[in-house]
């Protein structure tokens, strides 16, 4: 099994721990993530973009003026493209833009994002995260001492203090294990996971 040095918010080594392999330590599948992060993206999208159609905008069906004999180009009605006011061409409508996937490549996926992590070196495990109040200035200097200004931070169950102390840092995104998904994982460069949160993950995702 893989294992990592677990520290405390003062960079001070604690324990060491081992992780699951399956969760941690997994074949890293490229194509599982990049499905994964389409899907979650796909889901934001709202498809409301709309456009009218020559059926839609206002104006008559009449013919504009006859066919034959004025010098003009044969016109049928004015409510067309190609005229001010017209309907649209192959304008956008509303539309979904969510796909399936089955809840196994779901879990593949997170699996493989959280692997990436370790296996770079990019996955640091804390005891735990227990500010005494809600500071960003406090918050910010754990971050600094362990060298990192962009990170992903998970942790177990609710954890006012830190979640508030972390709102106000625009490359800081606080999750709980279970909100964790593959989209943020891989777009935070750095992971720290609370020991608690480890459990959790390696709970839910072990099988």
């Amino acid at each position: 099994m893989a294992s990592v040095i677990v520290y405390d918010i003062h960079k001070n080594q604690v324990s060491q721990r081992e992780l699951s392999d399956v969760v941690f330590n997994d074949v890293v599948r490229g194509y599982l993530i990049h499905d994964m992060v389409r899907y979650q993206l796909a889901a934001r999208r709202q498809g409301t973009a709309d456009t009218k159609t020559r059926s839609e905008v206002s104006g008559g069906g009449k013919k504009p003026y006859k066919q034959k004999g004025t010098g003009n180009a044969r016109q049928g009605c004015i409510r067309a493209p190609h005229y001010v006011g017209g309907g649209a061409a192959f304008g956008p409508t509303p539309r979904d833009y969510t796909f399936k996937l089955n809840r196994k490549v779901k879990k593949a996926a997170l699996r493989s994002a959280l692997s990436a992590r370790f296996q770079a070196e990019k996955l640091t495990v804390l005891n735990t995260i227990e500010l005494e109040k809600i500071s960003t200035k406090s918050f910010a200097e754990v971050l600094k001492r362990f060298e990192l200004d962009k990170a992903l931070v998970v942790v177990s169950g609710d954890n006012k203090n830190l979640e508030l102390s972390a709102r106000n840092l625009p490359n800081v995104k606080v999750l709980r294990a279970e909100g964790v998904n593959v989209y943020d994982v891989m777009k935070y460069p750095h992971l720290i996971v609370t020991e608690g949160a480890v459990s959790q993950l390696e709970g839910a995702l072990a099988s």
